[in-house]
């Protein structure tokens, strides 16, 4: 076994071993530790998604690798004390379930949600999120969000969970990085948005409705909240009303709208280029 100094290492060689639990079952639909039903923790694969836990207010409880993993992320590993599970892969497989080619898993609890006024705070561009349920979508958004500038989501009614393992996996760890808090009044709460001095800007494919790359120029001096709902039924038509500008992105051949993180990220690009 390779020398690691300054790092908890605990090596294990039994999958049954109770220690091991918070990483076993990861498929399961009822037992799997990253469901708020059950243990409520935050899953963290892979080296760099580690890494970006290790950095984030996500306080890591125990890890679970690889020696290969280990050697990795040595220098990161310092920075805690929870222990680090050396395993072989095999015995991996049979903890989690699966094969995991990532060789490494971090387990943190969920820690207190933020607020809205938490995340606004000193914020100038979020994402608002309505219906948006797919995970895949979901990690994308904040994968977008984070190279593209955005301060913050904030979800609306109908969201998946961000700190879902896939959605987690997604993003690449930016899910645990870029803050998010939740609505609890929707969509009355962008008037709380309104108050703290944002411009809501909806996203529609309604043909009338003037294009993003028009309309975001126009608010470069304004904070502005960029909202986009579910593929298919969009924002509903309340939430729509609630907002300051309906903007669209121009479609061709036929085609109505792009998936919500992909028009998401190209909003998020047209509120940066904008930047000084």
């Amino acid at each position: 076994m390779t020398e690691v100094t300054g790092v908890n290492v605990v090596p294990v060689d039994d999958p049954t071993d109770p220690r091991l639990d918070d990483f076993r079952d990861l498929n399961s639909i009822d037992r799997r530790p990253d469901l708020p039903s059950g243990k409520g923790l935050v899953i963290a694969e892979g080296v760099l998604v580690v890494q970006r836990m290790l950095a984030s207010r996500f306080v890591p409880r125990a890890f679970l690798g690889t020696e290969r993993r280990l050697t990795e992320l040595a220098d990161d590993l310092r920075t805690t004390d929870a222990p680090y599970y050396l395993a072989s892969a095999e015995v991996m497989a049979e903890v989690v379930g699966f094969h995991l080619n990532r060789g490494v898993l971090g387990a943190a609890p969920r820690p207190t949600e933020l607020s809205i006024p938490q995340v606004l705070d000193g914020a100038r561009t979020i994402a608002v999120l309505e219906g948006v349920n797919d995970h895949e979508n979901l990690g994308s958004v904040f994968r977008n969000a984070a190279g593209l500038g955005v301060d913050a989501v904030v979800f609306g009614l109908g969201c998946a969970d961000p700190l879902y393992r896939r959605a987690v996996r997604v993003s690449m760890g930016h899910a645990l990085l870029v803050p998010y808090a939740w609505t609890e009044e929707w969509p009355r709460e962008l008037e709380t948005l309104r108050d703290n001095g944002f411009r809501v800007l909806a996203m529609t494919p309604n043909p009338a409705a003037p294009t993003l790359a028009a309309t975001m120029p126009t608010l470069a001096e304004d904070k502005v909240a960029i909202l986009v709902g579910a593929e298919g039924p969009g924002l509903d038509e309340r939430t729509m009303r609630a907002s300051d500008v309906r903007v669209r992105i121009p479609m061709a051949r036929g085609t109505d709208s792009l998936n919500v993180a992909t028009a998401a990220a190209m909003a998020f690009y047209e509120r940066a280029r904008l930047a000084p």
